[in-house]
């Protein structure tokens, strides 16, 4: 369920507040590769429902496909360049610091122009053996300025496992675990412990550290179509912030197909 596992959460995807976006995509696909492009729109400020023509999200990705002793696996390399409306954390700094009665998020929010925002990302795929795979992902953005659509990380790594449960008689079952470490880029963490606010995180300081997350689930197939899952997540250092946490977080889910 965390958004550092199921993403490469570095990747500020284009979307506006619920998720969605408008775009067009191009691809070449062959047997053992692939390459696909697209262009999208982007919302007219962080965490705006309303999307716009004037600026946009691009993003080209390489696929390749293989086998290591008969085992499949895919990996995907991809790049991407926003252009949004958007601060940059170091000149709202500066302003604060020349300005110390003016707030400083009234000063990111008076400052925001067409400005990009760029990175990368690499995400494999593996089957170890039958009904075991595993995953791995590793996602950077140049974190000058503020972030439009996803969540407030700049740079992320993680891993984990899947197995499904016909060792043990239910093969319709899987269990899976994983982990993530999420940082911030300098100016950003700067902006946070200046008091500056996030899309989702920011009060007011910050103590500094990597952010840590485990987690771990088991989806119980209670019929065909329906799978009832439990999962459990620790995040160590919450927000970047190591004043808070560690915190457990608790989660049910139902998955009904007809």
């Amino acid at each position: 369920m965390n958004w550092a596992m199921w993403a490469s959460a570095a990747y500020d995807f284009p979307a506006d507040l619920p998720g969605y976006t408008r775009g067009a995509v191009v691809e070449f696909n062959r047997k053992d590769w692939a390459v696909r492009a697209g262009l999208f729109q982007v919302p007219d400020a962080p965490n705006s429902d309303v999307l716009n023509f004037k600026t946009g999200g691009a993003v080209v990705e390489f696929e390749e496909r293989h086998s290591i002793f008969d085992q499949p696996g895919k990996l995907r390399v991809g790049a991407f360049a926003n252009s949004g409306n958007t601060a940059n954390y170091r000149e709202v700094l500066d302003l604060a610091a020349a300005n110390p009665a003016l707030d400083i998020n009234d000063i990111a929010t008076a400052t925001q122009r067409d400005r990009p925002k760029y990175g990368f990302y690499v995400n494999l795929e593996q089957q170890i053996v039958n009904d075991v795979g595993l995953f791995a992902r590793a996602s950077w953005n140049d974190g000058q300025n503020q972030i439009l659509s996803f969540t407030d990380i700049d740079r992320s790594v993680s891993s984990g496992l899947s197995i499904k449960g016909s060792r043990w008689g239910r093969p319709d079952d899987t269990v899976g675990i994983g982990g993530a470490i999420n940082g911030l880029s300098a100016a950003h963490r700067d902006f946070l412990a200046a008091g500056g606010m996030g899309l989702l995180i920011g009060d007011g300081q910050l103590n500094y550290r990597h952010e840590r997350i485990l987690e771990a689930y088991y989806a119980y197939s209670v019929m065909k179509n329906v799978t009832l899952t439990a999962d459990y997540q620790l995040i160590t250092n919450p927000a970047y912030n190591a004043d808070r946490g560690p915190v457990s977080i608790f989660s049910g889910r139902l998955h009904a197909e007809f």
